[in-house]
């Protein structure tokens, strides 16, 4: 098992009216769709496309959330994606994620444990060494 912190890596995300409930605020289950995006934007920032990994067969898959939901957001606001990689093993990797208000409050924290799969056979395979060169750089 490999442990590493890698550099932090900050996205916004716009809410919506669309992202929010009955009450006004975020729907719970939207955050993990923001966190989703911040990490897919964290992998194309270092020139790892969503769709070259389909290509290859390859993709990451989510196996572990854990989510705590400490205020919430509401519509329109700009929020503050912090992703950043927390544990590096062969075939996974986890990421420490925060959501944080235009006030600098924090909003949602999160461990959320991804795996690498071969997309064919649905069965886990260790991170490709030209992804892991990427996580180097930014490290």
């Amino acid at each position: 098992m490999l442990q590493k912190n890698l550099a932090v890596f900050e996205h916004q995300i716009r809410v919506y009216y669309e992202d929010t409930d009955a009450g006004g605020i975020v729907y719970y289950a939207n955050y993990l769709k923001f966190l989703e995006r911040a990490r897919t934007e964290w992998l194309r920032s270092m020139g790892i496309e969503q769709d070259g990994l389909l290509e290859r067969s390859i993709g990451f898959v989510v196996k572990r959330v854990e989510m705590d939901n400490q205020a919430p957001a509401k519509f329109n606001e700009l929020l503050r994606i912090q992703s950043e990689i927390v544990e590096l093993k062969r075939a996974s990797l986890m990421f420490k994620q925060t959501i944080i208000s235009p006030s600098g409050q924090r909003l949602v924290s999160a461990l959320i444990r991804v795996a690498c799969v071969d997309l064919q056979q649905m069965k886990p395979i260790a991170i490709p060494g030209f992804i892991l060169e990427e996580f180097s750089r930014v490290g």
